[in-house]
């Protein structure tokens, strides 16, 4: 037999090669198309527990059609690459469904059927600069016609995606809302400026409203009201006002025969003040209440607390550097409780004069803090707060420990009113076994500008989160009604990921700044008194309104002095101000220089030791031969 020749052996080596590799392709396209690996840190690209929660609990058919004006939208990157992971995602969803969902991609061409279609469903079409539009939305249908929209898909709340498609499943899945109370002294539902602002188009709802109306069935309770709707799950009570023993009955009688409560009460509230020290504090309380409940809340004291202060822009001056504001706290991971569904995932929060909370010595029911201060936090007295960063620093006592702002109370308890009010007939519930309660002792974390920010988008509200405010206050009504389904989907991308060594940099600069500013400032101000006192000649000798002009020597030589000095402590004030972000600096350019330069000496350096250890090795083999 004659042997192989060459050249034919190597074409039948590649030939065979390239083979393999397109069957071992299709092998795996077919067989592993929906493995993926995900290594961000909070699995941003992976679905979630409680989206396959939603997807497995499907009782009926739930129909996507997914609108995306491909043709005109080819020219366009970003949209391009965006509408390439919303596709997947839902394919994703489709796959996971066992046939449950029904995936089908619309391609709403201009004058055609389809671009009506999207039209009459109400989705919204991007303009182009060619004059053309872009659908690029969805739509979900069940069997009993309802039907959720996204009406765009915009970029703003991409890290909201997943969220944003299993919550439309969920309310098809699901079309009979939950019903939720709310009692509140705020304008949640108009915003601010009341009904007729917002029929004028000055205001609209708080973000928050707009997002819990989107999910429940709301009974706004009036001021006077006397008693909570029979079919109510939840009372959400957002900064009451004073309420007579009838209706705190009536909140105590819900709790008591099993209803549950979220309730947000503030020391001092801004939505109410209008952050305006001109407008007065606005404090609430549940002290009746909170004591039956087994909780404590210091409602004349708010938390200052220098590591997790929120920087503020304390002058209209654009140039002017940004200080830590201590009473508006921004908390972060380590400031949740990780065992508990409502902040389990939770990675900001921003308040504004948050109270604290503290568990009773006599309580029977169990005090589990959800979201805490950190320990260089103190108490301060809101009229202290408002006059003035140095006055608020320098009162500020830390307790050395963490103090609770929000908590879940839960276990047996014992009504607050031991006889009922006068004219109520029917007989009290006097104890529970388990009551399910969740109290923040801060009422501004509905305001919307600590948490979001809001954008038209084609003539539409479009809300981008960047704390997760929001998502706190849905979660634990969505916890308290008892689906947890949601829950982990609204943080995992919208807290940011503080340099939690910096802000204690902040932190110390900042009182070592507020030291040095204040003896400063006293030495220049003294400096200028007596300054001004030798320039009018007082001390020296005056004649008939010119003593300036009659100093002495010596006195023009003390006043040359003093203008020297003033000169040397203003520059001493500059050189503060520039210490204040030293260290801080000097570590941005450290980890700058870990970034840049270090990572690829060392690979460089790894690189040629090899080559030399290679160099030396192959040198020994030559001696030796």
């Amino acid at each position: 037999m004659r042997p192989i020749p060459r050249r034919l052996y190597a074409v039948a080596v590649v030939v065979s090669a390239v083979l393999i590799f397109a069957g071992f392709n299709i092998a795996l396209d077919a067989g592993v198309a929906n493995a993926r690996l995900d290594l961000t840190e909070n699995g941003r690209f992976t679905l979630s527990h409680g989206t396959r929660n939603v997807i497995g609990n499907l009782k009926e058919p739930v129909r996507l059609r997914f609108f995306y004006s491909k043709k005109v939208a080819a020219d366009y990157a970003q949209t391009r690459a965006y509408a390439d992971r919303v596709r997947d995602l839902l394919q994703r969803y489709a796959s996971l469904s066992g046939g449950k969902i029904v995936l089908e991609e619309v391609n709403p061409e201009p004058f055609s059927p389809e671009e009506d279609q999207a039209s009459v469903f109400g989705l919204t079409p991007a303009p182009t600069d060619s004059g053309e539009t872009v659908y690029f939305g969805l739509v979900g249908t069940n069997r009993i016609d309802g039907r959720e929209t996204i009406a765009y898909f915009s970029p703003e709340r991409e890290t909201y995606l997943e969220y944003d498609i299993t919550s439309l499943i969920y309310r098809l899945a699901s079309p009979e809302k939950p019903k939720l109370a709310i009692l509140s002294s705020l304008p949640l539902d108009t915003g601010m400026g009341g009904m007729a602002a917002m029929v004028q188009g000055r205001s609209r709802p708080f973000a928050i409203y707009t997002e819990i109306a989107r999910n429940y069935d709301i009974a706004m309770l009036p001021p006077d009201f006397a008693a909570i709707p029979g079919d109510v799950g939840v009372l959400l009570i957002v900064q009451p006002g004073k309420l007579a023993d009838k209706q705190l009955y009536a909140i105590d009688q819900f709790v008591m025969k099993g209803g549950h409560v979220a309730a947000f009460v503030d020391p001092d509230s801004e939505i109410v003040s209008g952050g305006s020290p001109a407008n007065g504090a606005a404090a609430s309380d549940l002290p009746r209440l909170f004591r039956a409940w087994g909780v404590a809340f210091a409602s004349g004291r708010e938390i200052a607390d220098l590591k997790l202060a929120q920087k503020v822009q304390t002058s209209t001056d654009p140039r002017s550097s940004v200080t830590l504001y201590p009473i508006w706290l921004h908390l972060t991971a380590d400031s949740f409780d990780r065992n508990d569904p409502v902040t389990a995932s939770m990675q900001s929060l921003n308040l504004a004069g948050a109270g604290a909370l503290y568990p009773l010595k006599d309580a029977t029911t169990k005090f589990v803090p959800l979201a805490t201060s950190s320990d260089r936090a103190g108490l301060l007295d809101p009229a202290v707060a408002k006059l003035g960063l140095n006055d608020m620093i320098g009162s500020l006592e830390s307790s050395d420990r963490p103090l609770v702002i929000a908590a879940r109370i839960s276990g047996p308890a014992r009504t607050a009113f031991s006889v009922p009010p006068a004219g109520e007939t029917a007989a009290p519930v006097k104890e529970t076994k388990n009551v399910n309660i969740i109290v923040m002792a801060d009422s501004d974390i509905f305001d919307d500008k600590f948490w979001v920010r809001t954008t038209n988008m084609m003539g539409r509200p479009m809300a981008a989160a960047f704390a997760d405010n929001g998502a706190f206050v849905i979660n634990a009504i969505e916890n308290l009604m008892g689906s947890d389904d949601l829950i982990s989907l609204r943080t995992r991308s919208v807290g940011e990921r503080p340099f939690t060594l910096v802000r204690a940099l902040e932190a110390d600069a900042q009182m070592l700044y507020r030291r040095k500013t204040e003896a400063l400032e006293m030495r220049l101000h003294e400096t200028e008194n007596r300054l001004n006192a030798l320039q009018q000649g007082e001390g020296g000798p005056k004649a008939k309104g010119i003593g300036n002009l009659m100093q002495s020597p010596e006195q023009r030589k003390e006043i040359e002095r003093f203008k020297h000095e003033l000169i040397q402590t203003r520059a001493a004030l500059r050189d503060v101000q520039r210490d204040l972000r030293k260290d801080i600096d000097l570590l941005g350019g450290f980890l700058a220089f870990v970034d840049i330069a270090l990572m690829p000496l060392m690979v460089a350096g790894i690189a040629i030791a090899v080559a030399a250890w290679r160099r030396r090795k192959r040198t020994r083999k030559a001696v030796r031969k």
